[in-house]
């Protein structure tokens, strides 16, 4: 008896793998490869992580803070690294951050002191990513991607005070910027 079902089905099956493997580089993809290796280091926490007592916020910042589900933060530091390969990676990351679904929000900075630059995904008021992209010649390098679903950009930078004022030190946030602080420091 001979098996003419098999060849059909091998040939679905291999036309899968290749359709499920995703070959396009991403952020997402360059963090998870990134977050195990020498020189990076990784933090993930939900929003949930900030603790905000809801009861001493305004309505605006609890909406702004709903709407947000998660941080991903990965760094570099040249404390542990190269230089050749901080500018291979930063310069692989500003490729990525070309891709089309990016918007530039601004930048602020110079090449002495360090550049801040960030991204958008989305409308302004119906955004699913904002991406912070730091970087310093002498330090390293840094992207926060802020997650979540139809955020609002007014609201969210309506924040800034609200964070500033959480003490973040108990909930090892710390050893991220340590990681990426000049040496000096």
């Amino acid at each position: 008896m001979k098996l003419f079902f098999l060849k059909p089905l091998y040939f679905t099956l291999i036309c899968l793998l290749f359709l499920s493997c995703n070959s396009v580089p991403s952020l997402q993809t360059y963090y998870v490869d990134h977050q195990e290796t020498s020189g990076f280091i990784a933090m993930d926490f939900p929003v949930s992580f900030l603790d905000i007592d809801i009861n001493d916020i305004t309505e605006s910042e609890q909406k702004a803070i709903n709407s947000i589900q998660k941080f991903n933060m990965l760094g570099y530091s040249l404390k542990s690294g190269s230089d050749i390969v901080y500018k291979a990676e930063l310069n692989f990351v500003k490729q990525l951050l070309k891709e089309v679904k990016y918007n530039e929000l601004f930048r602020l900075g110079n090449s002495k002191d360090g550049r801040i630059k960030i991204y958008t995904v989305g409308e302004d008021h119906n955004m699913d990513e904002v991406v912070i992209l730091l970087n310093s010649n002498q330090v390293g390098f840094a992207v926060i991607r802020v997650l979540g679903k139809d955020m609002n950009l007014s609201e969210i930078m309506q924040l800034g005070p609200l964070i500033e004022k959480l003490d973040l030190d108990y909930k090892n946030v710390d050893s991220f910027f340590n990681f990426i602080k000049p040496s000096a420091l």
